[in-house]
């Protein structure tokens, strides 16, 4: 299994920086080739379902997850998110944490992975690819 972590500090208020992070969505505008269709009603809360699609036209996988944990921040309380990765091909799970710092706010996104078809001597690559990929992402959706 790969395992990464990304840190960022962002002088966004922590329930700005939250309400970024999981906006699901635009995730998918970050990454290359992914749309992130969200399946369940809003608003997002344990039991919401998205599904990112990584593909160019019929050939891709589908990653659903689901949210398992889900605490905003609130009154100088972190703010913590965990998704379950169920696909047929990526499986695992992540965390997002946002906590509030006297300058803005502070988030920890934390991620282990497997990948079906790769043997374990690859994860070292995944995980340095995951840090890049996600990185970018935290990046984008922080940004003023």
């Amino acid at each position: 299994m790969a395992v990464f972590r990304i840190e960022r500090f962002t002088p966004l208020p922590a329930a700005e920086a939250w309400r970024r992070v999981t906006d699901w969505e635009r995730h998918g505008d970050t990454v290359p080739l992914t749309a992130v269709t969200v399946r369940t009603d809003p608003p997002t809360r344990s039991g919401t379902v998205f599904v990112a699609r990584t593909g160019l036209g019929p050939l891709g996988f589908d990653d659903p997850m689901e949210v398992v944990r889900w605490v905003p921040p609130a009154a100088g309380r972190a703010g913590l998110c965990e998704l379950e990765k169920r696909g047929s091909l990526v499986r695992g799970r992540a965390s997002i944490d946002v906590c509030p710092t006297g300058s803005g706010s502070h988030v920890i996104w934390v991620e282990e992975l497997w990948v079906r078809l790769l043997p374990r001597g690859a994860d070292p690559l995944l995980a340095s690819g995951g840090r890049r990929v996600f990185g970018r992402v935290l990046d984008t959706l922080l940004a003023d």
